[in-house]
């Protein structure tokens, strides 16, 4: 077991860390311009590309870099939701294109998604259709060499932005499984309409809106992955995405912790550093176990990734790890603060943008579900009494 990244990877973090600090922060209110130009500027030191092979214009990384790239993101950028686009781009539609692309598409697609020209978005959740994802109502019905879309999704990341579309939509009605299937759309295609940027509570700098689909009209060769496989895309696309893209919140939460010892080394009451008293100094302690069981857990994720695993219970532990943490460790930086807790600033900051991450990827109540099931934990009917 090693636990230390090799040379190379720890250099790239660290440089990583330095230009997230510089050159990523943005302003408090969203702004389109804004953000096109920090997504350019990420392009350009490679992190839109980390797991991309390099004949396509990415770096040719690992889970394990990839989630250490997201960390080092997550720790020097500010803007919690503009580094969680950054993974929603790379994980949920990237991926999907270089595991189920044919060569064209890859050649098409991967270059200017990864230089940052370009965005995408990835469109699987519906007003009705969240958590049950084989009950949406978006449907795909082929005529001849074209596919027709009509339907909605809902808590779209980057769709206010995005050039490209990956989308998950019903072509066997009734087909569970098999009746799914995915397809690259791009956004100026008629039929295809964005809805206004949500105003929400917490992942601000990262837009997402719903988008319609009105007698959208698709070529066939722009299906991913074979008709039917589109259930297989998005289960792949959710291991890479609950395993590296919530190591950005190992980022944030070692900011967070980082920034509580100081202030509590700081901060005066009757006549001492807080940090000197007991239920101080041992919260602060909780916070840095609840991050490094958390990070154990994500990078061991990781681990199988790389090694071509298929268990769907360690991205699923890992997303339950870390979102949990993140949450439990907002809340005590604001404690620890106390009345500079509410304000805004870094910890509260950290609580809102952390709330979300119990709810995107699956809610952690379909985590559990998930690893239970995984675990031989099936409920079975009960006896009727005679």
């Amino acid at each position: 077991m090693d636990f230390a990244f090799d040379a190379q990877t720890h250099e790239m973090c660290e440089t990583i860390k330095d230009f997230a600090r510089d050159r990523l922060v943005g302003p408090d209110a969203f702004d389109p311009d804004d953000f096109r130009r920090r997504w350019r500027l990420a392009g350009e030191q490679g992190a839109l590309g980390t797991v991309v092979p390099g004949a396509y214009g990415g770096l040719g990384q690992g889970a394990v870099t990839a989630a250490a790239v997201m960390e080092a993101l997550g720790y020097g950028c500010t803007d919690t939701g503009f580094v969680f686009s950054l993974g929603a781009h790379l994980f949920a539609c990237l991926t999907p294109i270089v595991d189920f692309g044919t060569e064209e598409q890859k050649r098409q697609w991967l270059p200017p998604l990864c230089s940052g020209e370009r965005i995408a978005a990835h469109g699987i959740t519906e007003p009705e259709a969240g958590s049950d994802t084989l009950g949406m109502r978006t449907r795909a019905e082929r005529h001849n060499d074209v596919y027709v879309l009509n339907g909605s999704k809902s808590f779209t990341t980057n769709a206010p932005v995005a050039d490209v579309f990956v989308v998950q939509a019903v072509t066997r009605p009734g087909g569970g499984c098999f009746g799914l299937t995915s397809f690259i759309v791009e956004a100026d295609t008629p039929g295809l309409t964005v809805g206004r940027c949500y105003e929400k509570t917490g992942l601000r700098g990262s837009p997402m809106a719903d988008v319609h689909f009105d007698d959208c009209v698709v070529p066939a060769h722009r299906m991913l992955g074979p008709e039917g496989g589109g259930f297989g895309v998005f289960t792949t696309s959710m291991a890479w995405e609950r395993t590296c893209l919530f190591a950005l919140y190992l980022g944030t939460m070692r900011r967070t912790l980082e920034a509580s010892i100081a202030h509590a080394n700081e901060r005066r009451q009757f006549g001492t550093a807080i940090g000197g008293f007991q239920a101080v100094s041992h919260r602060i302690v909780d916070m840095t176990l609840r991050l490094e069981s958390a990070r154990l857990v994500l990078y061991r994720a990781a681990w199988g990734l790389d090694r071509g695993s298929t268990d769907e219970v360690a991205p699923a532990l890992a997303k339950l790890a870390v979102s949990e943490a993140a949450v439990q460790v907002g809340l005590d930086a604001v404690r620890i603060q106390g009345g500079l807790g509410v304000l805004h600033g870094q910890s509260e900051t950290a609580l809102r943008d952390a709330l979300p991450a119990r709810i995107f990827s699956g809610t952690n109540e379909i985590q559990k579900n998930n690893i239970a099931r995984a675990m031989g934990l099936r409920g079975k009917p009960a006896r009727r009494r005679k």
